[in-house]
């Protein structure tokens, strides 16, 4: 990562805001604030919000960093720093006596297409579309959406769902009550987790690919098409297993010797070469399969 002689620091709250450097300026209340960060390689974008509200990140053809930042009062500060291509901006409660609507934000940002992601927050949406990078999201109860990303991409919530629509590369959730959809995907490596969410992947298996998906509680539903290659796990301990594919399913076709643990039961078996390779897993909810028309 590229560094700059003179990096930008910009500390801001409503009524007053500071420039770090050689000199200081003032500027009026406002419940919107615009700054544009120019980035020369691979930008990092890092936000922690401490605040509610959304985060929406989208990508542009131009080398720089565009944050828009919007708030319901003074009693969150926000925070902004450029470091060579890094950028950070941080919301703060300012006042803790503040109710959960002074708490409000926005967080609009344009990066560049190809631009790594850290973001953090507590409730509200996360969409973030059209950006190739590396990615980790986290947020307590608020959703996550995706739409025509790609890279490694990491999401953690608690109560907060997932949404992927038409992602690539490789993905991991873990949740403990949220759901995740996983729509249209182009992804070689998935790894869904959730304790008591519902979770549904609708799309192609790549060939070589490993997708493995469990739920505590949940449904686990998988829809595949006729042009799919994989080979088959589904396991459940006290829940069960809606095969209605069991006419596109042949038994497991390389000959491997494989046991379910004491506690499960479910089935093996192979659609067309047996290329992917598909674990589904619930301990008492129920496991769907099914071939898409």
């Amino acid at each position: 990562m590229c560094t700059r002689s003179m990096g930008r620091s910009i500390t801001l709250a409503f009524g007053a805001a500071a420039l770090l450097g050689s000199s200081t300026a003032s500027m009026a209340a406002s419940p919107r604030i615009e700054r544009h960060f120019v980035v020369n390689g691979r930008p990092v974008v890092v936000i922690q919000n401490v605040a509610n509200g959304r985060i929406e990140v989208k990508s542009s053809k131009s080398q720089e960093v565009a944050v828009i930042a919007t708030q319901n009062s003074s009693k969150i500060n926000f925070e902004m720093e450029q470091a060579g291509d890094r950028i950070d901006v941080t919301a703060n409660v300012a006042d803790a006596s503040a109710s959960p609507l002074d708490l409000e934000t926005s967080l609009q940002l344009t990066v560049p297409e190809e631009t790594e992601l850290q973001l953090k927050t507590e409730n509200g949406l996360i969409y973030v579309e059209q950006v190739m990078g590396d990615m980790t999201l986290e947020s307590f109860a608020g959703e996550v959406h995706l739409k025509e990303v790609s890279g490694y991409i990491i999401v953690k919530t608690t109560g907060g769902s997932l949404v992927c629509t038409q992602c690539a590369g490789k993905l991991d959730f873990n949740s403990v009550g949220g759901s995740a959809q996983i729509l249209q995907p182009a992804l070689t490596n998935v790894n869904l987790r959730t304790t008591t969410g519902n979770i549904l992947f609708d799309g192609d298996f790549i060939r070589t690919g490993l997708y493995s998906m469990k739920s505590g509680k949940g449904l686990v539903e998988v829809r595949f098409s006729g042009n799919d290659s994989f080979d088959l796990k589904a396991q459940t301990a006290t829940g069960t297993v809606d095969n209605q594919a069991a006419a596109f399913l042949k038994p497991d076709s390389h000959g491997t010797v494989r046991r379910f643990g004491s506690k499960f039961r479910g089935l093996f078996g192979t659609f067309g070469a047996g290329l992917a390779k598909v674990e589904l897993s619930t301990y008492s909810g129920t496991i769907r399969i099914l071939k898409r028309d």
